[in-house]
């Protein structure tokens, strides 16, 4: 089984949740098609997962555990680049969503940026309140530092991309854009609109995609 050890097999395999398609587990760790079709076909004849016409799903839970900490060794040996800090929380198997400035980033397709560098790249997710202590121990795995719904100073964390966590009891409404959860694209423009300043630039790049007439005065959206 040692020819299964490979990071993008991991990537898959831990990345899969029931009843994903190939082009969703492609988009989720940014990886072409054709090729976690191939990885995905070797893994199905391996019995590492199942590829149903309901979609992936792992079956063989013990292999998952062992790519779980295989990617944890690798990634906490070197400082994560951006592309895989928006995949590394596709492996902790928990439902989560981005928001704050990672809605901003998702919903413009990477477009917009705003107070992040490659020294202090903090990233906001939501997530089940319940599920706040399996996340912390999750990114501990991979040596990244967490906060919870703040963000903070660069100098109080080690490495540069750190994650902020904001608790959610009422459940998380996730729409899916480039391979990312994130929150819907009402959500993230009221939450823009509370910093129109920082914001601008996003807005304008959302209200032109997606033809959104953006009403500062209201603090809404009108279609």
């Amino acid at each position: 089984m040692t020819k299964f050890m490979d990071p993008t097999a991991a990537k898959i395999v831990l990345a899969a949740q029931r009843g994903d398609s190939i082009h969703r587990i492609a988009t989720k760790i940014g990886v072409s098609y054709s090729w976690v079709y191939d990885w995905i076909d070797r893994l199905d004849d391996a019995d590492i997962i199942s590829n149903t016409d309901a979609g992936i799903q792992v079956v063989d839970h013990e292999m998952r555990q062992q790519y779980a900490e295989m990617m944890a060794a690798l990634y906490r040996r070197e400082a994560i680049s951006r592309s895989s800090t928006y995949v590394i929380p596709h492996f902790a198997g928990m439902e989560f969503a981005y928001t704050e400035i990672d809605a901003a980033y998702v919903w413009t397709h990477g477009g917009y940026q705003v107070a992040r560098d490659h020294d202090d790249y903090p990233v906001f997710i939501a997530v089940h309140d319940r599920d706040v202590e399996r996340w912390i121990a999750f990114f501990e795995r991979f040596g990244i530092e967490t906060t919870i719904n703040e963000r903070p100073d660069a100098s109080d964390v080690d490495g540069a991309v750190h994650y902020v966590l904001f608790p959610k009891t009422d459940g998380i409404d996730a729409a899916w854009v480039d391979g990312n959860p994130v929150i819907p694209l009402d959500d993230a423009v009221e939450q823009l609109l509370e910093n129109r300043p920082a914001y601008e630039p996003a807005l304008e790049i959302i209200a032109d995609e997606h033809d959104m007439d953006i009403d500062a005065s209201h603090h809404g959206t009108q279609r």
